[in-house]
């Protein structure tokens, strides 16, 4: 088989170069409007993962709760999913103490192949956002955010096709106001709101993410409204 002339070889190149722009360019609605200007607009997606361990690309997720709210944090829709992962012999203890996973129960469960909860993701996502921006908001959001990456990635997919490339960090939020807490038990316990479970079996992402959306709109009541001038 010949091989191809270089400039062949530089118009492959150039056209995969397009593609991964495209996979990572934000949505079209985010690159006219900003959550300032026109925040009907935007919506924020709060999520928590629940993984196998700490390290993303190693240790793979096993549920995600996602909560889609207005940009004042009043809840629109949510979801929930299970993930079988590829490698569930890399289970840390200490994850299986946070969530409880177990192969066997997992599959008993219903739980989704990764391309599969990627393609739920992605179908709730149209549905509910329609042509809206949105902003991932997530507590310690770099982890959530890697291993939706990862996950994205193991399907040859972006998640920034989804949503805009700023994530929130509701600890960086609380911070910026002066509260020192770095556990989402310790911050709600500080704003006074319900606390996720702590009891293993039912500690999931969506426990989570429903807490992170308390914690927004407790942060919000004390004081995160801007002055318009």
């Amino acid at each position: 088989m010949s091989r191809p002339s270089g400039r062949a070889r530089i118009g492959r190149r150039l056209a995969t170069l397009a593609c991964v722009a495209v996979a990572f360019a934000a949505p079209a609605a985010a690159q006219d409007t900003s959550p300032a200007t026109a925040p009907d607009q935007w919506l924020l997606a709060f999520v928590d993962v629940e993984t196998t361990g700490l390290i993303p690309g190693y240790h793979e997720m096993i549920d995600l709760g996602l909560v889609m709210t207005d940009v004042e944090g009043v809840p629109l829709d949510s979801l929930f999913l299970r993930i079988q992962p590829d490698h569930p012999e890399r289970l840390s203890e200490g994850a299986r103490d946070v969530n409880a996973f177990d192969a066997e129960r997992w599959r008993e469960l219903g739980a989704l192949t990764p391309a599969a909860a990627v393609d739920s993701l992605v179908r709730f996502h149209r549905r509910v956002a329609g042509d809206r921006s949105v902003l991932l908001v997530a507590f310690n959001s770099w982890f959530d955010a890697a291993f939706l990456d990862h996950l994205f990635r193991s399907q040859n997919s972006s998640w920034r096709s989804l949503y805009y490339y700023f994530v929130l960090d509701i600890p960086s939020m609380a911070w910026a106001m002066g509260y020192r807490d770095l556990t989402g038990t310790e911050l709600a316990r500080r704003l006074g709101v319900p606390d996720e479970p702590h009891v293993a079996v039912e500690h999931t992402g969506i426990t989570g993410a429903m807490l992170n959306v308390r914690l927004y709109q407790a942060l919000r009541a004390r004081g995160m409204t801007p002055v318009i001038e």
